[in-house]
């Protein structure tokens, strides 16, 4: 049987947009990856919606929600898909499993996120649900505060790792400054990342402003076909693997400097694509924090444990090295709409593959894996993903 294929996709503009309407940014995200793939409502056979919640809107149930605007998916199966911060690739993996199982050709994914209802304080609790709470809900600073005893924790047994998180942050900004979707389109530079100020302070322990991602309204979709249902006039991208991996929720019942979680889902994703680091174009990984994307590089086998700041200081995660990490910017810069981030790593990676990257194409990009993760490497899916030529 052949492997899925990703035959259309959309992404909106991520951003702080207190006016917009999610039922309509859902819609939107809808229709223009359905446009993309050359393919009518009618032809979707299920609808997948990841959308995280959890107290930002007051609306709930969105799977109800795309047949106001598109009549024709009315008496389409729909549902929706929650996996705190991985909620996007939780959708994406619920339209592969109907695709794989024969009960649909064609599946719709959308990912959206409307998070600047609300004070950022607020935004702070609702995300601190994806702890242990029983062990974790007090933590100052929300998830900064979780990320920030993780990166403590790091720098008290493998020495201060600040100018490593500096270059990944300038890294990434650098990187979104040139992706129109981005919320964040400036190259801050790597002394302003490097250096407390008023505008850059500490957040949570060694963390600063610019070591966190955006609070970001956003949408994104695509469409998930069958591996012998290509469309869209030669643009699909194949699955070569899609893993999940998931870990204990409390960090209490492990060590938080190491992502194992990730580790096994990248030795498994390879495996299964059969296929090596070196096979890959880039990668887009979840920098929640530039503590996570570090870490990232030591779980998905760039460097050994304590060593990955090598992998920036050396140039390897660059645009132009061996193997470039996150071209879009990443959540650092291109924001991190919580239902939305899955599915846009997978639309960034898409858009390389098919040279439709734009001002962010890469020279190469044949292979692409995808990193997307809920909570501190709790629940952890990687995707390999190839060009269809």
């Amino acid at each position: 049987m052949h492997s899925p294929l990703i035959n259309g996709w959309y992404h909106a503009p991520f951003g702080k947009f207190p006016d917009i309407d999610p039922e309509r940014m859902m819609a939107d995200a809808a229709l223009g990856a359905l446009d993309h793939a050359g393919l009518d409502a009618q032809q979707i056979d299920s609808v997948h919606v990841g959308h995280f919640n959890a107290g930002f809107l007051y609306q709930d149930f969105p799977s109800a929600l795309l047949a106001n605007h598109l009549p024709a998916l009315r008496f389409t199966p729909a549902v929706r898909v929650e996996n705190a911060c991985s909620t996007g690739s939780a959708a994406i993996h619920s339209a592969l499993h109907a695709v794989l199982s024969g009960q649909s050709r064609h599946a719709l994914v959308v990912g959206f996120e409307k998070m600047n209802s609300l004070p950022t304080a607020e935004v702070g609790k609702i995300l601190l649900k994806c702890c242990y709470t029983p062990e974790e809900a007090n933590i100052e600073n929300g998830f900064a505060g979780v990320f920030g005893n993780i990166a403590s924790a790091y720098f008290e047994r493998y020495g201060d790792q600040s100018d490593a998180l500096a270059m990944i942050a300038a890294k990434n900004h650098a990187n979104g400054a040139l992706n129109p979707y981005a919320h964040m389109r400036r190259d801050v530079g790597y002394d302003f990342c490097r250096t407390p100020s008023d505008k850059n302070p500490f957040v949570a322990g060694p963390l600063k402003r610019s070591d966190c991602s955006l609070i970001s309204d956003g949408a994104a979709a695509l469409v998930i076909s069958r591996g012998d249902q290509p469309t869209g006039g030669g643009q699909a991208v194949r699955f070569r693997a899609a893993v999940q991996v998931n870990d204990y929720l409390p960090l209490s019942r492990r060590d938080p400097t190491v992502f194992e979680g990730a580790a096994r889902a990248w030795q498994q994703a390879l495996s299964q694509a059969r296929l090596t680091l070196d096979d890959l174009s880039l990668v887009e990984t979840h920098d929640c924090f530039t503590i996570a994307e570090l870490l990232e590089y030591e779980a998905m086998g760039l460097a050994e444990r304590g060593q990955g700041a090598r992998v920036i200081a050396e140039g390897v995660s660059r645009k132009d090295g061996r193997l470039p990490i996150n071209p879009s910017g990443g959540l650092k810069s291109k924001g991190h709409p919580i239902g939305a981030t899955g599915v846009s790593m997978h639309v960034m990676a898409a858009m390389q593959l098919t040279g439709q990257a734009g001002d962010m194409q890469l020279p190469r990009a044949d292979r692409a894996g995808v990193f997307n993760m809920g909570g501190a490497a709790v629940t952890n899916y990687v995707s390999i993903l190839e060009s269809v030529r």
